[in-house]
C-alpha cells in the first residue's frame, strides 16, 4: 500500500513518462496487492486545476475523476481528525500549503511510503517517500 501525491494521479492518468521507475514499479506493486491510497484533498486540488485551466481534459471533471478512480486499485482516505492533527503539528519541514500537510500527514498516520516528486517533501526526514 501506497499515498500518492496529487500530481502522480495526474502524471499516471494523462502523462506516465513523467514518472520515475521506482514510482512506477509501486504503482503497479500496490495496484495488484492492497492498493493506492488518495488523500479526498486531492479530488479538491484535481478540480481545482481544471476550473483553473492549469489541467486541460477533454471530459468533465466528474467523468474524468471516474475514470482515474476505475483505473486503479485507489481507495480514497477521508481527513479523520488524526490526520488533521497531524497535518497542522507537522513542523516548517514540510511547506505551508495546507493540502501538501494533509497528504503527508496520511501518510504518517497510515505508516506508508508517499510517492511524490516533491522535493520539499522528498527531503523531508517526517515522511517515508518514493522517487
Amino acid at each position: 500500500m501506497i499515498v500518492v501525491d496529487t500530481h502522480i494521479i495526474i502524471w499516471d492518468a494523462l502523462k506516465p513518462e513523467m514518472l520515475s521507475k521506482n514510482a512506477k514499479n509501486a504503482i503497479k506493486k500496490a495496484n495488484k496487492n492492497d492498493g493506492i491510497i488518495i488523500s479526498d484533498i486531492s479530488l479538491w486540488e484535481i478540480a481545482m486545476l481544471i476550473k483553473k485551466n492549469r489541467l486541460e481534459i477533454n471530459v468533465p471533471h466528474l467523468e474524468f475523476m471516474e475514470l482515474v478512480k476505475s483505473s486503479n486499485n485507489y481507495i480514497i482516505q477521508s481527513i479523520n481528525p488524526e490526520i488533521a492533527d497531524i497535518s497542522v503539528n507537522l513542523s516548517s519541514e514540510i511547506n505551508a500549503d495546507p493540502a501538501d500537510r494533509i497528504i503527508c500527514a496520511t501518510s504518517i498516520f497510515k505508516d506508508i511510503p508517499l510517492i511524490t516528486a516533491d522535493k520539499n517533501l522528498l527531503k523531508s526526514s517526517l515522511v517515508k517517500t518514493i522517487w
